[in-house]
């Protein structure tokens, strides 16, 4: 039977085994103070670049290893979608764990963003993602529940196929500064999700060395077999920003439409005279 050290659920209910959840998370430009001035400048109006990324725990049971106190190994991780390297926007990721932990508060300065323990019980992962200083200064806090035991417990457990529990989510910059938009235009990791028409593309000087790049993805990752694929879901969600700017739109246009009518209807009578 699972050991549950915290049944706090946060930000939803509690994901079953391979389960998957999608979001948006929108994350605002830096703020106005110091040294920030100069680069808010600089910054792209109308512009806005989305990351996509998959955060999640991966767990194996130890089998004959197993003991009361140490009968899992699992890796909390941030990755890219497509497993891309994600330092193109991330500087670091702080994970805390509970507090019986050697350590609790983990901070992970370089890709992959993860890191692995062994233990008996489930508990509430929290994971701060913190992003390069022309990025944005303020930290994006998720939530995960790592999960030990298969939703179908009655079958014995398996030390070769492990407990997997994903969620997708897709980060959008808004204004970003010409050194992230530079940065990231041609990446594999970032998607320019809203571009005006006529903005040139910039020098992409400051582009990683794409053999840096391979070091900071995941695509050959030891657990990569388990990752689910989200590039489905990547569009699902896309088409459904998509649909739902579509519907503001159409909203903005029938109120201004009613109110050109409303407007009508009131000189009529004076016309009529």
């Amino acid at each position: 039977m699972p050991h549950t050290i915290l049944a706090k659920k946060h930000g939803g209910d509690q994901l079953d085994g391979n389960a998957q959840k999608m979001q948006r998370s929108k994350i605002g430009r830096s703020s106005d103070d110091g040294d920030n001035k100069k680069s808010l400048a600089k910054r792209l109006k109308d512009v806005e670049i989305s990351i996509p990324i998959v955060y999640g725990t991966i767990s194996f049971w130890l089998g004959k290893k197993a003991n009361e106190y140490n009968s899992h190994k699992w890796t909390v991780y941030i990755r890219g979608a497509t497993n891309e390297d994600l330092s193109v926007a991330i500087k670091r990721v702080v994970f805390q764990l509970h507090p019986s932990f050697n350590n609790p508060i983990r901070s992970v300065e370089s890709p992959p963003f993860e890191l692995s323990e062994s233990g008996w019980g489930e508990f509430e992962i929290a994971i701060s993602v913190h992003f390069q200083s022309d990025v944005s200064d303020k930290p994006l806090d998720l939530f995960h529940h790592l999960k030990l035991y298969p939703e179908d417990e009655s079958g014995p457990q398996s030390t070769k196929k492990p407990v997997v529990v994903e969620s997708y989510d897709e980060i959008v910059f808004s204004e970003p500064s010409e050194a992230f938009f530079a940065r990231a235009q041609n990446h594999p990791a970032a998607t320019l999700s809203r571009l005006p028409v006529g903005l040139s593309s910039m020098p992409a000087g400051s582009l990683e060395n794409t053999n840096d790049r391979k070091r900071g993805d995941t695509k050959d990752h030891p657990l990569s077999q388990w990752f689910n694929n989200f590039s489905e879901a990547d569009e699902l969600l896309k088409l459904a920003t998509a649909r739902q700017q579509i519907q503001a739109a159409i909203v903005k246009l029938k109120r201004q439409l009613n109110m050109l009518e409303s407007q009508a209807q009131q000189t009529r009578p004076s016309s009529d005279q």
